[in-house]
């Protein structure tokens, strides 16, 4: 049976250091204004919206309203007196760990048993760039499927209706994304099959 496969990126197949990034930025403008700007709280546990200004700045940059250069530029108003762009540039991409090589070797298992696979990922194109250069993701993946890109996100119906569409309604698609609330929204709009992980899809798979 043919199935598409459709990941995350960020948290599935990338790992991210919250944590350093949070670090990083309190350096650079403080923890009160990182929770303003960005979102970020003392805990660093994950960007998370806590500001009517941290709301609008990171939708729009996810979803391409906004240029990488704009967004630094507003960052910037919040940081310390001097900080660079580079420096913010560094802050930002601290957030990105490493992607483990059998991740992608997973990836190219299920293409050349001949079923499709697409990302389908939130992000910005500063960390999309990034990773793609370095880990050449147009080897790996049929194609991609970027907020920034398509201007709408996860977990909005919309989003998962335009793949659906694009991808020629298939009728077995299976999704990885590590939250809930992406994969209820999948669930529930498109009605694919979802998994938290790819080790979860792996003993999935293994089961059968």
């Amino acid at each position: 049976m043919r199935i598409t496969y459709v990941f995350d990126l960020g948290g599935v197949l990338i790992k991210l250091n919250v944590q350093r990034c949070f670090q990083a930025f309190e350096k650079l403008m403080g923890e009160e204004n990182m929770r303003v700007i960005l979102g970020m709280d003392s805990r660093g546990e994950g960007i998370k919206a806590v500001s009517i200004a941290s709301k609008q700045l990171m939708a729009n940059f996810e979803r391409g309203m906004i240029s990488p250069e704009t967004f630094l530029s507003q960052v910037q108003q919040y940081c310390h007196l001097g900080t660079t762009t580079d420096e913010i540039v560094e802050a930002w991409m601290s957030m990105l760990d490493e992607l483990p090589a059998e991740r992608l070797q997973f990836v190219d298992s299920l293409r050349t048993k001949g079923h499709p696979v697409y990302l389908l990922s939130n992000g910005n194109d500063l960390h999309f760039d990034f990773i793609n250069r370095k880990y050449g993701l147009e080897s790996h993946f049929d194609g991609f499927f970027l907020s920034q890109k398509m201007h709408m996100a996860k977990p909005e119906p919309q989003i998962f209706e335009a793949v659906q569409k694009e991808l020629g309604n298939p009728e077995n698609v299976i999704f990885i994304d590590d939250l809930q609330a992406n994969r209820l929204a999948a669930e529930q709009t498109v009605h694919w099959q979802t998994f938290e992980s790819i080790d979860a899809l792996r003993v999935n798979i293994s089961n059968k």
